[in-house]
């Protein structure tokens, strides 16, 4: 079966930009370029990826394209701009120009306002996208969803693509109200869900497939097989769990599932959603 990953970053590791990576992230405290991953797709049979950014600067942007541009695997790439400034329109016009440059993301899981997507000047480039056709990536936590359900109703033709499952709290086997707000932002049929990053909201030495199979499945019944698609999440993974692992993972969590359902998770919603 074919396989895009919807999900997964490269960098040059600087500990002072990178302090995010904690003690414990040792294993990802290193460069994490092209050359290392494209073997790993290829034994596992993915065709091609999504580069997402994992710094909060334009710069972060250009590095990932130059990168998409050298390398035809990376098929998209989901970069930042500040969409809170002024001269927001002026920036997505200028990356306009770049093929492989797919939509935004901001880090918001780190912004201490709980309602941080609803600050009118965000709202503003959140607009702004439209006019280019770019997607959002939304990633945040469980206790940023109220908001999220407010910010995805303001925008019923921009599609919206949920990261990392909102980061549910898999290792303390918390089920609510993250699937209750889960449930609610999934009626809006322009928002999409990642199966991406579950190994790091669990226990990383000791995690079972078993830990997985309610979470997974409450996103499968709410957005349904046509509104999620696989992400790796590499290499943020790898504190928890090999490329091979995470895949061999979602193989079992969506193996229930008809074989026409488990291609659009693996790749067609990815090629639909981000235009690759």
């Amino acid at each position: 079966m074919i396989r895009v990953d919807s999900h997964q970053h490269f960098w040059h590791y600087d500990s002072v930009r990178d302090a995010w990576m904690t003690d414990d992230m040792e294993a990802i405290r290193r460069d994490f370029l092209p050359a290392d991953l494209e073997p790993l797709l290829a034994a596992n049979g993915v065709s091609g990826c999504v580069a997402v950014q994992a710094d909060q600067s334009e710069a972060e942007t250009a590095f990932l394209l130059e990168l998409a541009d050298r390398h035809a695997f990376v098929r998209g790439v989901v970069g930042w701009v500040d969409l809170q400034a002024t001269d927001v329109a002026d920036r997505l016009a200028y990356f306009s120009r770049y093929q492989k440059l797919k939509g935004f993301r901001h880090i918001v899981q780190g912004e201490e306002d709980p309602r941080f997507l609803l600050r009118p000047g965000f709202l503003a480039g959140i607009e702004a996208l439209a006019t280019h056709g770019y997607t959002y990536d939304i990633l945040v936590k469980p206790h940023q969803l109220d908001a999220t359900a407010e910010f995805v109703a303001c925008f019923p033709e921009q599609p919206f693509v949920i990261d990392h499952l909102a980061k549910p709290y898999i290792k303390a086997g918390v089920q609510e109200p993250w699937a209750t707000q889960l449930a609610s932002i999934a009626k809006h049929d322009h928002v999409y869900c990642k199966l991406s990053g579950m190994v790091t909201e669990a226990d990383w030495a000791a995690w079972r497939p078993a830990d997985f199979v309610f979470y997974v499945r409450h996103i499968l019944d709410a957005f349904g097989p046509q509104r999620v698609m696989f992400g790796s999440d590499w290499p943020v993974c790898n504190v928890a769990g090999a490329y091979h692992e995470i895949v061999e993972l979602l193989g079992q969590t969506i193996g229930h599932l008809r074989p026409d359902e488990q291609e659009l998770i693996w790749h067609k919603n990815a090629v639909d959603f981000y235009h690759l």
